[in-house]
């Protein structure tokens, strides 16, 4: 991976960038990019509805087909990416009860209708979360900003941490430190 890849996690506009990338130029990589991750997103979304991971996984990777061939589609002035994926998403699964109740001939109507609300609802909530914290994190140092990435964003242990960045281990704790410090008091204003 390009040492420049692991410093940065990419952002909302960065993502957009992908979506727009596959629709101009069927461009894999960047389809590569929002698969490695958003497809993990996606299956945890689904398990956390209470499919079996098997057929989450399944729906993942449909959903992220969806997005390959409906890119063409988006349009950043409307939604985000991860908006726009995840509500491809939720018409996936909402296709896939529908399905299933053809196939059992039972009535799911008020369950799904209330289902379908709650996920807009999440999607919307997430959206909005996302949001703030963006806007939080632009607020911080670079130094801050960086070792937030690196550490939360990409996984990366604090002792690889330092060796990348070429910092003490003891600083990298206490920018992650002061970092979260000054994240809670950001989110705790808006």
């Amino acid at each position: 991976m390009p040492a420049d890849r692991v410093t940065e996690t990419p952002s909302s506009g960065d993502f957009a960038g992908h979506i727009l990338a596959i629709a101009k130029t069927a461009d894999r990589t960047a389809f590569g990019e929002l698969f490695e991750y958003f497809g993990p997103r996606l299956k945890s979304y689904f398990i956390r509805l209470g499919l079996p991971a098997a057929r989450a996984e399944e729906l993942a990777q449909e959903t992220m087909l969806s997005v390959w061939r409906k890119a063409g589609y988006f349009d950043p002035g409307r939604a985000g990416a991860a908006t726009w994926i995840f509500v491809i998403a939720r018409n996936l699964r909402i296709d896939l009860l529908r399905r299933e109740r053809a196939d059992l001939g039972s009535p799911l109507e008020a369950v799904e209708t209330a289902s379908d609300q709650a996920q807009a609802d999440d999607v919307v909530a997430a959206t909005e979360r996302e949001r703030r914290i963006r806007g939080a994190l632009a607020q911080l140092s670079e130094e801050q900003a960086a070792v937030v990435r690196l550490s939360f964003f990409n996984d990366t242990p604090h002792g690889e941490i330092a060796t990348q960045l070429g910092i003490p281990l003891g600083t990298v704790k206490s920018r992650i430190r002061l970092a979260l410090t000054k994240l809670r008091d950001l989110l705790d204003e808006l």
